[in-house]
């Protein structure tokens, strides 16, 4: 990576950046200083073994993992936090910023955040640990972009590692712009190392971060990444891939993700394909719309290798 590019952090996505395919986006693509797993949590006081299995260390290969949790409880977070620690994690992010109204209305992740108490008392469990390096991805609010402004005294009293943000309200989830006056303004108080989260689709959406918020000590992508999984590997080096470099990488990551996925489900054929066809609803958006319409409707293994062989080649 060139000395004036920023770190670039991939977002964890649930139901798509799981450990086969992080493992698999570095091997093929990289550019990616560090990994996060979707959120780890505990449903009905137990883990959920899809997420166990997904924070084995011997599952993961790539460089730098961070594990994610989300809590309500500050008991909840201590189970969390020690599993990582008894699987020899040293840093562990703390979500404070998923939309989905199932998981908010219970108080956690974006729906923490207009409880400033219980934010409190949940963040106060980092200092249980002093030897995890601990950061926090958040949004702006859940119903208010300033409810984040009210909890920044809190944040910026903790040792964290870092704080992500992602500029929209929970209840927008992923609709509507980004809220830059809303960063400007925490951008302007953290006293901490910030990370610009949130529809960032290009180089040039990364160049003109640089240059608005010079502070800035890194970008996570998510979406834009699995859109074109090449980005950060396009930032890193300053150099867009050709676009025949780029279509052989997308076919080596597929057919890695297809021999892994093959292995890994046991569902049968039509397991695998349901899984991958979750790649193109966000994989190569500017691809012809027909051709991308038989991938997402193939309802058979040869239907779907066939549409995919159109868009790849």
């Amino acid at each position: 990576m060139s000395a004036n590019k920023l770190p670039v952090y991939f977002a964890p996505l649930q139901g798509y950046t799981d450990h086969l395919y992080r493992n698999v986006h570095q091997e093929v693509f990289g550019g990616v200083t560090a990994y996060y797993s979707p959120f780890v949590r505990l449903e009905k006081g137990a883990f959920r073994n899809k997420d166990l299995r997904d924070v084995l260390p011997e599952n993961n290969h790539v460089a730098r993992l961070i594990p994610q949790l989300i809590a309500a409880k500050s008991d909840e977070m201590e189970r969390i936090v020690d599993l990582f620690a008894e699987r020899g994690y040293r840093e562990v992010d703390i979500n404070m910023g998923c939309p989905f109204p199932l998981i908010a209305r219970k108080h956690k992740g974006s729906g923490i955040l207009p409880f400033t108490n219980e934010a409190e008392e949940l963040l106060k469990v980092t200092a249980h640990y002093s030897d995890i390096s601990f950061s926090v991805k958040m949004r702006l609010g859940w119903e208010l972009p300033e409810e984040c402004l009210a909890l920044l005294p809190l944040l910026n009293e903790l040792p964290l590692a870092h704080i992500a943000m992602h500029p929209r309200i929970g209840k927008q989830q992923y609709k509507g712009s980004v809220d830059m006056d809303g960063f400007t303004a925490f951008y302007e108080g953290c006293k901490h190392n910030l990370i610009y989260n949130g529809d960032v689709c290009t180089m040039e959406d990364m160049v003109q971060l640089e240059k608005q918020f010079p502070k800035l000590k890194g970008i996570m992508i998510g979406r834009g990444l699995l859109a074109n999984p090449a980005l950060a590997l396009e930032y890193a080096n300053n150099s867009l891939l050709s676009e025949q470099e780029k279509r052989g990488k997308l076919r080596n990551l597929h057919e890695r993700l297809f021999a892994g996925y093959s292995q890994m489900l046991e569902g049968g054929e039509m397991q695998i394909v349901t899984r991958l066809k979750s790649f193109w609803e966000y994989l190569l958006p500017d691809s012809a719309k027909k051709q991308k319409k038989k991938i997402l409707k193939s309802n058979n293994l040869s239907a779907y290798t066939a549409a995919v062989r159109d868009v790849l080649g």
